[in-house]
């Protein structure tokens, strides 16, 4: 079992795994580049979920929080991401407080002493973790390293994988999901309002947009047909990322949504109107254009570690071909844990949207499942148990339930292990 366990991000993954850390007796040691918990989530807070609240909880964090008096909401609901901060995150963050280290920014990670090329010994040294923090550099050493930094600093430019001319500081141009019912209203009421990206977020930009009055959204779509990004409709798996789908195929037909597929963005001109130009000679003229177009893992930090990485993905090899997203959506990714996020060095995984490296295809549910299998591939041979006053593992707790002694954890062959398991 490792001892100490570094954890940089206090996103919704990150405090999961720290969570599971400290519920097996272990310190993690929490780096948070902001002031405080889901700095990334409070920026889309304005943003509807389309997993309800059942999918948003992890199990251990859930039962920490109910024994401190915590009334789970309906599991039922849709949260917004300031649902969530309110009624999860900030509580949960608030029981480990005493554990984050805030304001720090993670530079590097490193094996002490050991340099990328040598391998002799280096899954015995501590890994070093340089921040620069209210206090300038400081390093930091743990036996275990789970990077769960996400992406959300790190976002996908307009071109082919690079900015194209006029992108980068264009006063016109903005990123993600604004608040165009709230904060970013009023510049972006009664405009031409363009939206490059091909997925969910850009839907529900295009959406929003379509309900303020005079404002007139163009989408901007790569592909020569949008059908992919509408989802399954009715049929959907997530019933609420459905219905986005159902409604953007309707606002197009009544044209109230521009289309402009098989676009592929080449430059951008002039502030007023903002000309958009195309590979192929096409111009979009608008006010305002809006880039929904993915993020991407920073990968600089981890430069001395070995990494193992899918070419294309820049995620685990064994876990590129689940999420890819020629062939997935987040709805069809099946769960996975250690065994798909483990790389070449010792003692290191990533978690949370960082794991999936440029596939957009994850959901929170995804990354609570990441941090239980880690941690019990860590620790005990079964997992970790939701009682641990009466179980050492979630296999022990289910044969105590059914009556039997325990899972035999001690027992030193898997059918053994099986046979003692209800």
């Amino acid at each position: 079992m490792r001892t100490t366990v570094a954890i940089p991000g206090a996103g919704p993954a990150g405090v999961a795994a720290a969570v599971h850390v400290s519920d097996r007796n272990i310190e993690p040691l929490i780096l948070e580049q902001g002031s405080q918990v889901a700095i990334a989530v409070r920026e889309w807070g304005h943003v509807p979920m389309f997993s309800n609240r059942r999918f948003n909880f992890d199990a251990i964090a859930a039962r920490r929080l109910e024994r401190a008096g915590w009334q789970r909401p309906d599991p039922n609901t849709h949260p917004t991401g300031a649902d969530l901060i309110n009624g999860y995150r900030d509580p949960l963050g608030g029981s480990l407080a005493a554990l984050l280290r805030l304001g720090q920014r993670v530079a590097a990670v490193s094996r002490d002493g050991i340099g990328k090329v040598r391998d002799a010994g280096r899954g015995a040294a501590p890994f070093v973790i340089d921040t620069v923090g209210p206090n300038g550099p400081e390093t930091f050493r743990a036996d275990a390293v789970m990077d769960a930094t996400g992406t959300w600093d790190q976002r996908n430019p307009g071109g082919a994988g690079r900015p194209v001319p006029g992108e980068e500081g264009h006063p016109m141009v903005s990123h993600g999901m604004p608040d165009i019912r709230g904060d970013d209203r009023a510049r972006l009421i009664g405009r031409r309002v363009g939206v490059l990206g091909g997925g969910h977020s850009a839907i529900g930009n295009l959406i929003a947009l379509a309900a303020l009055p005079g404002t007139r959204p163009i989408r901007l779509c790569r592909a020569q047909s949008a059908a992919r990004a509408l989802g399954g409709g009715a049929a959907d798996q997530l019933s609420a990322r459905g219905a986005l789908g159902v409604e953007m195929a309707q606002l197009v037909a009544a044209g109230k949504v521009a289309l402009q597929a098989g676009f592929r963005l080449a430059a951008i001109e002039g502030t007023g109107p903002v000309c958009a130009g195309a590979t192929d000679g096409q111009c979009a003229e608008m006010d305002a254009l809006i880039f929904s177009t993915g993020f991407r893992p920073d990968l600089s930090i981890l430069g001395e570690l070995c990494l193992s990485l899918d070419p294309a993905l820049e995620c685990s090899p064994a876990l590129a071909p689940l999420i890819d997203p020629n062939l997935h959506s987040c709805g069809t990714v099946r769960p996975h844990g250690a065994a798909e996020l483990s790389h070449a060095e010792p003692g290191f995984h990533t978690a949370g949207m960082k794991s999936c490296g440029r596939a957009p295809t994850f959901l929170l549910a995804t990354g609570h499942e990441q941090v239980r299998s880690t941690m019990a591939a860590s620790g005990c041979c079964c997992g970790q148990a939701l009682d641990r006053v009466v179980a050492c593992c979630i296999a022990d707790e289910a044969a105590k339930d059914c009556g039997r002694a325990g899972c035999d954890c001690a027992a030193s062959q898997p059918e053994q292990k099986a046979a003692a398991c209800c």
